[in-house]
């Protein structure tokens, strides 16, 4: 008999069924979600919001990110700084809305919908659901639009997201583990990894600097993405680390 996925009352996952909801300058709600604002920042987030501001990725955790101790003990979470006001605003709320709608983080995609990845470590797999969340001053719920998970994720463009977010829950998962040896908080090797995660730009110095891409097997066209493309850095970034924190990684030295 095949055992069921269990999960918490109250959370059900959604299968193939739609559900209503619309997020739109009509909404009485709208930009209510932008106040009170305690949101966690990924990686990828901040590569796709430091693209559209126009600024290094230095800039971005200067202006807009805040270090907490999170979850994890061994690694600091990053947390969007609000603007210092009363509604303790997102610094990216204009009076038309979100002004970096097309780059918004993974946390404002997402709703009303909430993540969640099973890991079954024995059989190599993962599975992911999906449950739908109501905030009590949300009032998207009561719009006609219908959309199925598979229709929302499509349409709010989130499966980039959830790559690159569960390439960071990996890296996360690496730094759980306390792999500094010895150095404890703020050692090099935390340091590298704050920067490889959050500040991409510095990495990207790093690597012309120290020749990195030239230690390993990489094709032709790995090569170019990597030298093009922010998130593909990222990507050979996070191998590079398991490499020098666990010593397992996909890379391949010369």
């Amino acid at each position: 008999m095949i055992n069921e996925k269990k999960f918490p009352e109250g959370m059900v996952p959604l299968a193939s069924e739609p559900f209503m909801f619309s997020c739109h300058a009509g909404v009485r709600c709208f930009t209510v979600c932008c106040k009170n604002v305690d949101m966690i920042l990924y990686p990828y987030d901040i590569i796709r919001l430091k693209t559209a501001l126009a600024v290094s990725s230095s800039e971005f955790l200067q202006r807009y990110a805040r270090l907490v101790q999170g979850d994890n003990p061994y690694f600091p979470t990053l947390m969007l700084k609000v603007r210092d006001d009363e509604e303790k605003s997102c610094p990216f709320l204009s009076a038309n809305g979100c002004s970096v709608y097309l780059d918004r983080p993974s946390a404002c995609r997402m709703y009303p919908l909430e993540r969640a990845v099973d890991r079954t470590p024995d059989k190599h797999r993962s599975r992911e659901y999906y449950f739908l969340v109501r905030h009590s001053y949300c009032h998207g719920h009561e719009e006609n639009s219908m959309y199925t998970v598979r229709e929302w994720v499509r349409d709010q463009r989130l499966d980039e997201y959830n790559a690159m977010n569960e390439l960071w829950t990996e890296m996360d998962t690496v730094f759980s583990g306390n792999p500094w040896q010895g150095e404890g908080a703020g050692g090099r090797r935390q340091r590298l990894s704050f920067m490889v995660c959050y500040d991409i730009d510095a990495f990207r110095l790093f690597v012309q600097d120290n020749k990195i891409i030239e230690h390993f097997q990489l094709s032709k066209d790995n090569r170019r993405r990597i030298a093009e493309t922010d998130a593909e850095l990222m990507k050979f970034g996070f191998e590079w680390l398991k490499l020098l924190l666990t010593g397992r990684s996909s890379l391949i030295r010369k």
